[in-house]
C-alpha cells in the first residue's frame, strides 16, 4: 500500500507533508506535489498534515486515477526533503473542485530544483 496526492493539492502545494515524511518521497512540479509509490512506507504520517486533505491511501476509491499519475511525476520531478514557501493564494484554491483539467502543470518546480541540485552538489564536496 502507499499514499498519493490528489487533484486537491493542485494550486495549493502547502508542503506540511514534507517537514513528516521519514522517508523523502515527495516530488515538487510546478503546482503541484507528488508521493512516489514505490518508495512510500505506508507510515501515514503525511495525510493528517495535508490542509488541503489532497493526501490519501491508495486503498481509497478516490486514489485510482492517481496512483500512476504520482509514479508518473515522481520520476520526473526533483525530490522535496524540505517544506518551502506555499504560493501566497494558497487558501484561495483550497477548496476549488475539479482543478486537474484546468490547471495542471507537468512542469517541474523550477526553484526547488535548482536549490536540490545546489544541495546535492554540495554534499558531494
Amino acid at each position: 500500500m502507499t499514499y498519493v496526492v490528489t487533484e486537491a493539492c493542485i494550486k495549493c502545494k502547502y508542503m506540511d507533508c514534507v517537514e513528516v515524511c521519514p522517508v523523502d518521497c515527495f516530488y515538487a512540479g510546478d503546482n503541484m506535489l507528488v508521493i512516489h509509490p514505490d518508495e512510500c512506507i505506508d507510515c501515514g504520517v503525511c495525510e493528517p498534515e495535508c490542509p488541503a486533505e489532497a493526501i490519501v491511501p491508495d486503498s481509497d476509491p478516490a486514489a485510482a486515477s492517481w496512483l500512476e499519475l504520482n509514479r508518473t511525476y515522481a520520476n520526473q520531478w526533483p525530490n522535496l526533503t524540505r517544506k518551502g514557501t506555499p504560493p501566497a493564494d494558497a487558501d484561495e484554491w483550497k477548496d476549488v473542485p475539479n482543478k486537474f483539467a484546468r490547471f495542471f502543470s507537468p512542469e517541474p518546480h523550477r526553484e526547488e530544483a535548482t536549490s536540490l541540485a545546489e544541495g546535492k552538489a554540495g554534499s558531494n564536496r
